[in-house]
């Protein structure tokens, strides 16, 4: 169980458990209102106005602030590979970006433009940008990034023609943004404005205010030395308050919420596993931890300095949310934190020859790398398992993070003192199909597990859908007739899973169920509109029942909001010239 093992190997002192008692702070209950970072800066504005000025008070921005890149005139980027033209522009205070494509005579297939709605990202790396197609919000093909000073395609989208058509799933912006707003069961659609609070806001870390705020505007008496009207991290023990960093700092191989669960509903002060379970492949020898990509709190654990501190180290105690110091002042900065446990004498490299570095006698540069990035162009992140000499070996206690209870995995935010309760067998299904992508070696874990609960639970959707899958993968016809039957008993469930509806489609069409596939396939994009192989499914079925003109008409839908999509340019063609040429 990951970090957690690690802490409750050490044992919990009875004063610390004591406490954690004590704490039981009431904005942390269900139903108390949030009030925005602005009503918090009416009697903390020091802190407010420093707070600004760090990344996580930047994670989201509109993009006319004053502190973003701009391109000074049109900037034109050609991607041999999709041959495809991107620009970036301003009109006025508003920017844009687009798409096209142009033939060889020179004259413009097509071309696709957005305005720019949203930037995210903190400009540490790079800066990326969002449009808006109704209120569904996706990412534009264009990125800044900071260490080239350049704009380039986004990541992802040298594999392929992307467009403006990846959705901006509420996974991605519950950790840049302040309070986002998303409808449930629509991936990547979101209420009217789509944020309650752009960037990283206060009580993102503190919990809703609302309680506080009606406190303190009444002078109401505080109980105790602690105001339990609103969370403060630094009076959390330190399970619970790296529990709030986690929930954007570590992501594992997967993250799965608690089932009825939302994002919103986790509260700073609470256990983040009773929202959101966080697991991990073991380590081995051969395969240890790689890249420090939303993998802080994990590679923090590994560290001596973790482990020597009875697993009481916090993230706080090196960061101090509300201020970041310059680049200038980083080195400085970070080394009092190393010194504020560690003497002069603790480092074996001799005085004179650390001074001599540039920058001089700095800790982190040399006990806290920065690691390239991988998938990720010009971006790098800082290793925090906090290293004694490059190249030193991880602690064995890497490669023995599971427990008996759950031997083939990692469960690196379970509570303490609940590693050897059992796991909620939906949790576990859906963690071995989200790993499966990756790591086929969970299927027979998946499959034995999936045996259980068709007999415990028969009528639960994601247990349909996972017979589904299984079903689809012997090949026959016995199991696509299997596969459609669990799929469109899973959507009859009230499944809204974007690849349930896929696949239903799908085995309906390859069936040769045409009529119920058009059925299946109008209310698929009326939930999903972005998803462009509905539509051509949609016209393959239309064509299929002789309804031409509704196959036509769905081709050009499609085009209208895929306008790259030059298979279908061709297809809508070559339909109309055979409409054209065939008798009335």
């Amino acid at each position: 169980m990951a970090v957690v093992a690690l802490w409750a190997s050490t044992g919990c002192p009875e004063s610390f458990a004591a406490r954690h008692q004590r704490l039981d702070y009431a904005n942390a209950a269900p139903g108390v209102g949030y009030v925005g970072s602005k009503v918090c800066a009416r009697c903390h504005a020091d802190i407010y106005q420093e707070y600004l000025r760090t990344a996580m008070g930047r994670s989201m921005a509109l993009p006319d602030a004053a502190w973003l890149p701009k391109p000074v005139k049109p900037l034109r980027i050609h991607n041999e590979k999709l041959d495809r033209d991107y620009e970036i522009f301003c009109k006025g205070s508003e920017l844009y970006q687009s798409e096209s494509e142009t033939a060889q005579n020179g004259s413009e297939i097509f071309r696709d433009t957005h305005r720019i709605v949203y930037a995210i990202g903190t400009g540490e790396n790079g800066i990326g940008y969002l449009a808006e197609e109704g209120n569904y919000l996706v990412e534009a093909p264009l990125s800044y990034y900071t260490q080239a000073r350049s704009w380039e395609l986004s990541p992802g989208y040298e594999l392929g023609d992307l467009g403006f058509d990846r959705l901006v799933p509420i996974a991605c912006l519950v950790c840049h943004s302040g309070r986002p707003e998303p409808v449930p069961g629509r991936e990547g659609f979101y209420r009217n404005p789509p944020f309650r609070e752009l960037a990283i806001g206060c009580e993102n870390c503190h919990g809703p205010g609302q309680l506080h705020v009606e406190e303190r505007t009444k002078d109401a008496p505080v109980h105790g030395t602690v105001d339990r009207s609103i969370v403060n991290p630094a009076d959390l023990p330190s399970h619970l308050a790296n529990d709030i960093c986690m929930m954007c700092h570590e992501s594992g191989d997967a993250r799965v919420l608690q089932p009825g669960k939302t994002y919103a509903d986790f509260r700073p002060g609470t256990p983040l596993d009773r929202t959101v379970a966080i697991f991990a492949v073991p380590f081995t020898p051969q395969s240890p931890p790689q890249s420090p990509l939303l993998q802080q709190y994990m590679q923090m654990s590994l560290s001596k300095c973790y482990r020597r501190s009875d697993g009481k180290l916090a993230c706080i105690k090196c960061h101090d949310p509300h201020f970041e110091p310059t680049t200038a002042e980083t080195p400085a900065y970070y080394r009092k934190k190393c010194l504020s446990c560690h003497s002069e004498q603790s480092c074996g490299v001799a005085l004179a020859e650390r001074r001599r570095k540039s920058p001089p006698d700095n800790c982190i540069g040399c006990h806290m790398p920065r690691q390239n990035l991988q998938g990720i162009s010009h971006s790098a992140l800082t290793n925090h398992r906090i290293i004694a000499y490059s190249g030193e070996p991880f602690p064995s206690a890497a490669f023995h993070m599971t427990t008996p209870s759950l031997r083939g995995l990692v469960y690196l935010d379970q509570e303490p003192g609940k590693i050897n309760s059992p796991v909620d067998p939906l949790i576990l299904l859906q963690v071995y199909r989200d790993l499966l992508r990756q790591h086929p070696e969970y299927r027979a874990s998946e499959s034995r597990l999936l045996d259980i609960l068709a007999k415990t639970q028969p009528n639960n959707p994601q247990v349909l859908s996972a017979l589904g899958e299984r079903a689809m993968l012997a090949g026959t016809l016995e199991g696509f007739a299997e596969a459609q039957k669990y799929l469109g008993q899973a959507i009859a469930e009230g499944s809204t899973s974007a690849s349930d509806f896929d696949l239903y489609a799908r085995l309906l069409i390859h069936s040769g169920s045409m009529a119920e596939a058009v059925t299946v396939l109008k209310r698929d994009i009326a939930l999903y509109p972005y998803l462009t192989e509905r539509y051509k499914m949609l016209a393959l079925a239309y064509l299929k029942l002789h309804e031409y003109n509704l196959a036509l008409e769905t081709m050009k839908q499609e085009l209208r909001l895929f306008p790259q999509d030059s298979d279908m340019r061709k297809l809508v063609a070559h339909v109309q010239s055979s409409l054209a040429s065939s008798p009335p």
